[in-house]
């Protein structure tokens, strides 16, 4: 049974992000850890009308969903309102280029797709029920405050003090606010603005959760056990938490090429998100306040390595400085903009790491009993690491 709260947020998925009408075709894909999304969902849908036709998806690699995904797609002469296709999976997000080719024939402005991840409950009862609408104008504030700057200084409650250095000429931003715009695929949850820190020194302490581009079984909360991460010239160089696991943990993530680099500055926007949940999940990312990724980058060529681990810590909350202004922005309380949302920004695309050549020993059953498995969001690939000894 899907409680009232959850069915809300499946009723403002399909009114106010994907802005569903009678004469779209609706396609839902779903991983078996998903089929009771999928089926809210649908059951939604056919209460307006629609129906939509379901296929089920093995997460990372699965030969044959290229050819039941074509088969259910219609002519395209067939659509007279969008195509609209809806995505659900709970850890990854997969076969990103099979869906991409199958649609490259379709009119872009006519095909609309919403990619789910952290399927759960919470997905629904929490995450979406900001309005894409409301984030939009929150992101907007931050962008239009963040975005001519030159440098930030932010704090939180917990301890954390950072100084950050922003070039937006070289650096692109990120908007993620649950638009749809013509060519591009929304990426649900939503509710994030995020560059890349040209500078960025001081004390980290994620309070709240992680989340990291790889399947692990152990809680993502860090509410009782805090990370500290001490960072110097935008790479971490000492970390600590009281809590072994969650240090080992940690040791499993940062003994990885360039994986001390923070190659990301977030700002979650999502105001529904109060409390951590321990799914490895992008809810927890969404939380307003800051958190740094450490490892890969979320900008393009202009940034120079790459890292296969992209591993996010999460602070509650936090006062942002923007240049010399004396009064600080509070990132749990942000007034939505009425001015258009900047036009100079990215839409969010989930980390796509390179995993052919990672070298980094077996995690011993922490990320998962049979060793660290990383995925490639983008394309759907995905290699499991072999113990080693």
């Amino acid at each position: 049974m899907i409680s009232e709260i959850a069915w809300r947020g499946v009723n403002v998925l399909l009114d106010e992000y994907v802005q569903i009408n009678t004469e779209d075709h609706v396609i839902i894909a779903f991983s078996p850890d998903s089929g009771e999304a999928a089926a809210w969902v649908s059951a939604a849908l056919a209460m307006r009308g629609v129906i939509a036709n379901r296929v089920p998806m093995i997460p990372l690699t699965d030969p044959d969903f290229a050819l039941r995904f074509t088969a259910i797609l219609p002519p395209t002469e067939a659509i007279s309102g969008r195509l609209v296709v809806l995505t659900f999976e709970r850890e990854t997000m997969s076969h990103d280029e099979v869906i991409r080719r199958a649609l490259a024939h379709f009119n872009r402005d006519q095909c609309a797709v919403f990619r789910s991840i952290s399927s759960c409950e919470e997905l629904f009862s929490t995450a979406l029920l900001a309005t894409p609408e409301m984030l939009s104008g929150i992101n907007t504030t931050l962008l239009e405050r963040c975005m001519p700057a030159e440098r930030l200084r932010i704090t939180a409650r917990g301890g954390t003090e950072l100084l950050v250095g922003i070039n937006s000429t070289r650096h692109r931003w990120i908007s993620n606010r649950g638009r749809w715009r013509p060519g591009n695929f929304v990426i649900l949850p939503a509710g994030e603005v995020a560059t890349y820190p040209a500078s960025i020194s001081g004390i980290l302490v994620a309070d709240f959760a992680f989340n990291v581009n790889a399947l692990t079984e152990r809680s993502a909360r860090l509410v009782e056990h805090p990370v500290t991460v001490w960072i110097e010239d935008n790479r971490a160089v000492r970390y600590e938490c009281d809590d072994a696991e969650v240090s080992h943990f940690l040791d499993q993530c940062f003994n990885t090429y360039c994986a001390h680099n923070v190659g990301e500055l977030g700002l979650g926007t999502n105001y529904h998100i109060k409390s951590a949940i321990a799914l490895n999940s992008h809810i927890n990312e969404r939380r307003p306040g800051v958190h740094l990724g450490f490892g890969q980058h979320n900008q393009g060529p202009g940034v120079e390595y790459q890292c296969n681990i992209h591993l996010d810590l999460i602070a509650s909350g936090g006062k942002l400085w923007v240049d010399d202004d004396r009064e600080p922005i509070d990132l749990e309380n942000i007034s939505p903009s009425s001015a258009p949302h900047p036009s100079r920004t990215r839409d969010e695309d989930v980390f796509s790491p390179r995993i052919d050549e990672l070298d980094i020993d077996d995690c011993c059953g922490i990320l998962t009993k049979e060793g660290l498995q990383l995925f490639n969001c983008d394309t759907g690939n995905g290699e499991k690491l072999l113990d080693r000894p």
